[in-house]
């Protein structure tokens, strides 16, 4: 599902600088796809790197069968990279899921993509959109956008070493507020 119209995002660039959408191109092409994630939805907007254009856009929610609908998505360009805005917070799951698939996922700092918003035409206005397509352009011009590596097998024990101890945690809270369970 597309949302709203193409926006442009060209930070320090002027109407006239702008690159010619029917310029002659080879095969598809390489294609920025930034995310705005949020606890229950991600925003995704594909942008030419070289254009700052804004191809396309879709909006799911932070489920694993949408993972897959936006990735089926994604796949109209063979050539792409994921710029998840705050990719070890609120993007985290997103991330380690699109790099369990082999994709390529920068790390987009919230301060960066609001610097390109502020920047940008239009500077003030905010929406998903617009927020997935800043951390694409921050990916593309600014370079400050960190590769993001799978997590090791020590950081995955990790996490599961605390999910058990938190479950089990919540067993004895749950054990000891039942009637009679008192030792």
């Amino acid at each position: 599902m597309s949302i709203g119209h193409p926006t442009f995002l060209e930070v320090g660039m002027s109407a006239a600088d702008s690159t010619d959408p029917t310029s002659e191109k080879r095969g598809p092409p390489m294609m920025l796809i930034g995310i705005d994630p949020h606890k229950s939805t991600h925003t995704a907007t594909a942008v030419d790197p070289e254009t700052n254009r804004d191809h396309a856009s879709m909006r799911i929610d932070g489920t694993l069968p949408e993972y897959q609908r936006m990735l089926d998505w994604a796949r109209q360009w063979p050539e792409r990279r994921w710029a998840v805005e705050n990719a070890r917070g609120l993007g985290h799951h997103l991330t380690s899921w699109l790099l369990a698939r082999g994709e390529q996922v920068v790390d987009v700092a919230p301060s960066a993509t609001a610097r390109v918003r502020q920047l940008s035409r239009g500077a003030g206005r905010k929406n998903d959109r617009i927020d997935a397509a800043a951390a694409a352009c921050v990916a593309a011009l600014q370079g400050d956008a960190r590769p993001v590596q799978p997590e090791s097998s020590t950081d995955a024990l990790a996490l599961l070493d605390e999910r058990r101890s938190n479950l089990a945690q919540a067993r004895v809270r749950a054990t000891s507020r039942r009637p009679g369970s008192a030792r």
